[in-house]
C-alpha cells in the first residue's frame, strides 16, 4: 500500500520547573481525541528517540532558565546539535514544531527555545507549524492555548504530506516492478478525501466540546447578585457561557499509609544535581532601621568544615521548608491532622492511563506525610489550570464547582489571570476560597511542583574572609488582601528570619560576649556558580557597578576581593572602580555605610549614592534613582566602556531598575558617540555579546 493509518508524532519536552512537562502532557492527553498518538519523552532521554532517523513530525516544548539558558534537561541535547562538524543537511528529513516558554521580564526571552529552533533550522530541519513563544510575564496560556488548538490540523496535514511522499516513492517502486498504475490511482483518491475528513474532524471535535459543556454546566447555578467579579464570583458573560474546559488529567499516584516506624531521608537526597552542605549561621545583622519599608538582613555562614567553594559574583541555593503552621493548616483541611507523622509509600497507580507515569523525583518513595508537605511540595505554588481542573472533581458545592470550571476554562482565561495568577493566589488560598473542595493527597503530589531551593547572591570574598559566606536579603512580605485571608512572609526569607531571631535579639543564655552563638542553627545549601558575573580577569581593567538596595550584595564581595588583592599584590596595576548605589532613605536603609572604608583605602575609586524618598531643600533637586545619577557621569561611563574596554555590572530589580539603567546607557552611548539610538542599542548588544555588560537581576 502507498500509505498506512499510522498517526504517530514524536513529542519532546525540556523542563526546569515542570511547566514544559505539564504542557507536553496536555498535548499528549489531547492527541488521542484527535486520532493521533504522541510518543512523549523528556529531551534528555536520548536513548529513547533518534532525530537522525525520525520520519514522523516532531513537537518540542522547551523552557528557558537562568540568563537565557536551555533547561538542565536539555543541556546534552543542545551540546549534541551544536557540534560544528554536523553538515547543513543533517536534519533535512525532519519536520518539527516548537513551543518555547519564557519570561519577557528577562533579557533573553525564550532563548532556550530560540537556540534549539535556530540550530535545527541551520541543520536543514523544516517547520511544519509556526514556532510559538509563550510569555510567563503576561500568562503562558495566551500563546499556549491557541498554539495547541492549531497544532492538530498542522500535524494531520504534515502526516498526510508524509504519506503522499511515501506514496510517490512507492509509485516509483510499482513502475519499476509492474506496468499496472491502477493501485496508485485509488490511493490518490483516498488521500484527497482524507484531508477533507481530517478538517471536518477538528471542527466537529471543537463543536462537541462546547456542546457537552453547555448541556452539563450552563444552568448549574443561579446568577450571582454581586455584579463585581472576584475569585469566587463570576458575572456575565462568563457566568452564562458554555465552557471549553481542559480534559481531566488522569490520576497516576497512589499513596499508602504505613504507620509511624521509620526514618525520613536526608535533605541532601532532595538535591539531585549538586552536593548539599549543612552549615551553621554564625552571625545575623539587621541592616535596615525598624521604620524602613523593607527589612534587610545579612547572614554569615561558616563553611570552613566543607569543600564549598565560590567566587565573588557567584550565587548559592538554600534548601528551605514550607511554613510549619501552613503545613498543619493543610493537614487539617485534608482531614489528616492525626496522620502527619505517619510514613507513607508513594507509588504509581496500577492501570493509570498516564503514559510513562513515574513517581516524581522530588518525592521520596517512603517518608512521613509531614516530610513531603514540609520539604518536597511547593504548597505556596500558584495552581495551574490543569490543577484547577482536577480540583473541580473534588468540590461538592455546585456554585463553587461551576466557578472552578470557569477559572480553568478558555472563556474564564482573563479571570484566571486576574484573580489567581496576577494576585499570586496559592493553593492554600484557593482551598480557603472554595471550602467544599477536599482534594486527595495523591492529587497534591501529582500537581504541586517541587519545592524549589531559593537562590541568593554571595556577598563576601573567600579571600577576604576565609571559611565564611555572607549573603543579604529582604524579608519578603505578602499583605492580606481579598484573595489572601492572612498576610504571609516569603517561604525562605520568613523561615530564615525566624531561624536567626535569637542572633538578632540575643540574650545571655544563647550568646557569648562577642555575639557568637554556641548552638548555631544550621541551614542546608548547595553551590550555584555563575559563569560570567565575575570580576574582570585582568585587574587593570576598569569596571562600573550598579546595585541599589540589596542589589549591592555581590559588589561587597567584589570590593572585599579587590581590597585583598591590592594588599597582596602591591606591584599590580588596578583599574578604577565605580559604584552607583541607591535606596529610599539615607538614615533607614543605606545598607552598607562602610562603603566609605573602601573609598578611603582606594579599593573603590568613585561612590555615587542617591535616596529616592528623602526630601531636599536644594535649588536643584538631587537625582532620585541610580539611572538618573548615571546620566550625570555620561562622559566617564562612555570612556570606560568604549575607550578602556571596561565592564558594566548591574544587580537588582529588572523591571523598575535594570531596564531604566539600560536605557540610560543607550542614551549615553548615543550622545557621546553622536550616533542615533538604534546604533547605540547595537553597541550595547555588542557589549552584552562580549560579556562586558553583565546583569544579575530578578523580577
Amino acid at each position: 500500500m502507498c500509505c498506512d493509518s499510522k498517526r504517530r508524532f514524536l513529542l519532546l519536552y525540556a523542563t526546569q520547573k515542570g511547566q514544559a512537562k505539564a504542557i507536553a502532557e496536555e498535548i499528549w492527553q489531547q492527541a488521542g481525541a484527535h486520532g493521533l498518538e504522541a510518543d512523549m519523552h523528556c529531551i534528555s532521554e536520548m536513548d529513547e528517540y533518534n532525530l537522525e532517523t525520525e520520519k514522523d513530525p516532531v513537537v518540542i516544548v522547551i523552557s528557558t532558565t537562568g540568563t537565557g539558558d536551555p533547561p538542565d534537561t536539555a543541556r546534552k541535547f543542545v551540546k549534541k546539535i551544536q557540534d560544528t562538524t554536523l553538515p547543513p543537511d543533517h536534519f533535512a528529513h525532519l519536520q518539527y514544531g516548537l513551543l518555547g516558554l519564557g519570561d519577557s521580564e528577562y533579557m533573553f526571552f525564550c532563548n532556550g527555545g530560540k537556540t534549539v529552533d535556530r540550530r535545527l533550522q541551520e541543520l536543514g530541519a523544516q517547520h511544519f507549524y509556526d514556532t510559538g513563544l509563550a510569555d510567563d510575564c503576561v500568562g503562558l496560556e495566551l500563546v499556549v492555548d491557541p498554539w495547541i488548538d492549531g497544532l492538530w490540523l498542522a500535524l494531520k496535514e504534515a502526516l498526510l504530506m508524509q504519506k503522499e511522499k511515501e506514496g510517490m516513492n512507492n509509485v516509483v517502486d510499482v513502475v519499476t516492478s509492474s506496468p499496472s498504475p491502477a493501485p496508485c490511482v485509488v490511493d490518490e483518491l483516498n488521500l484527497s478525501s482524507e484531508i477533507q475528513n481530517l478538517k471536518l474532524e477538528d471542527e466537529g471535535a471543537r463543536s462537541s466540546d462546547v456542546l457537552s459543556q453547555k448541556l452539563d454546566d450552563i444552568n448549574l447555578v443561579a446568577p450571582a447578585r454581586n455584579t463585581e467579579p472576584s475569585l469566587v464570583n463570576s458575572v456575565p458573560p462568563v457566568s452564562q457561557s458554555a465552557l471549553n474546559i481542559p480534559a481531566l488529567p488522569p490520576e497516576y499516584i497512589e499513596v499508602q499509609f504505613q504507620g509511624t516506624h521509620g526514618k525520613n531521608p536526608h535533605l541532601s537526597s532532595l538535591i539531585l544535581e549538586e552536593t548539599a552542605f549543612e552549615v551553621p549561621v554564625t552571625k545575623a545583622v539587621q541592616l535596615t532601621r525598624e521604620d524602613a519599608i523593607k527589612t534587610a538582613l545579612l547572614l554569615e555562614l561558616d563553611i570552613s568544615d566543607t569543600v564549598f567553594d565560590y567566587q565573588p559574583g557567584d550565587a548559592f541555593c538554600v534548601i528551605c521548608p514550607n511554613n510549619a503552621n501552613e503545613v498543619e493548616e493543610l493537614l487539617h483541611i485534608l482531614g489528616l491532622s492525626e496522620k502527619g507523622d505517619d510514613f507513607v509509600c508513594v507509588k504509581v497507580k496500577q492501570g493509570t492511563k498516564k503514559k510513562g507515569a513515574s513517581r516524581p523525583q522530588h518525592i521520596p518513595e517512603r517518608s512521613t506525610l509531614k516530610f513531603i508537605l514540609t520539604w518536597c511540595l511547593e504548597i505556596r505554588a500558584v495552581p495551574k489550570k490543569a490543577f484547577v481542573r482536577a480540583l473541580v472533581e473534588c468540590t461538592s458545592d455546585a456554585g463553587e464547582k461551576r466557578r472552578l470550571q470557569e477559572l480553568c476554562s478558555r472563556q474564564g482565561a482573563s479571570d484566571y489571570m486576574r484573580f489567581i495568577r496576577d494576585s499570586n493566589v496559592c493553593f492554600l488560598d484557593l482551598l480557603h476560597a472554595f471550602p467544599s473542595c477536599r482534594p486527595s493527597l495523591n492529587l497534591l503530589i501529582e500537581h504541586l511542583p517541587k519545592l524549589q531551593a531559593r537562590s541568593y547572591s554571595v556577598s563576601s570574598s573567600n579571600l577576604y574572609q576565609p571559611g565564611k559566606l555572607c549573603f543579604v536579603f529582604n524579608i519578603v512580605e505578602f499583605p492580606a488582601c481579598p484573595t489572601r485571608p492572612v498576610s504571609r512572609k516569603g517561604v525562605c526569607t520568613g523561615w530564615l528570619a525566624e531561624l536567626v531571631a535569637p542572633l538578632l535579639h540575643p540574650n545571655k543564655n544563647t550568646l557569648d560576649t562577642k555575639g557568637e552563638s554556641f548552638s548555631a542553627e544550621k541551614i542546608p545549601i548547595f553551590p550555584r556558580p555563575n559563569n560570567t558575573f565575575h570580576l574582570p580577569a585582568d585587574p587593570s581593567v576598569p569596571f562600573i557597578m550598579v546595585g541599589p538596595g540589596t542589589g549591592i550584595s555581590p559588589f561587597i564581595g567584589f570590593l572585599q576581593h579587590r581590597q585583598k588583592l591590592r594588599e597582596q599584590h602591591t606591584d599590580w596595576e588596578f583599574g578604577e572602580t565605580w559604584l552607583f548605589f541607591g535606596c529610599r532613605h539615607q538614615d533607614r536603609d543605606y545598607l552598607f555605610k562602610q562603603l566609605r572604608c573602601f573609598l578611603e583605602n582606594g579599593t573603590l575609586t568613585h561612590l555615587k549614592v542617591c535616596f529616592s524618598r528623602d526630601s531636599s531643600t536644594a535649588e536643584v533637586a538631587p537625582p532620585k534613582y541610580v539611572q538618573d545619577i548615571i546620566r550625570l557621569y555620561a562622559k566617564e561611563v562612555a570612556r570606560i566602556l568604549l575607550e578602556e574596554k571596561g565592564y558594566f555590572y548591574i544587580c537588582g530589580d529588572k523591571k523598575h531598575m535594570a531596564d531604566g539603567v539600560s536605557d540610560a546607557v543607550v542614551d549615553i552611548l548615543s550622545m557621546e558617540m553622536e550616533a542615533d539610538r538604534l546604533e547605540a542599542m547595537k553597541i550595547l548588544a555588542m557589549l552584552r555579546e562580549e560579556k562586558r555588560y553583565l546583569q544579575d537581576v530578578w523580577s
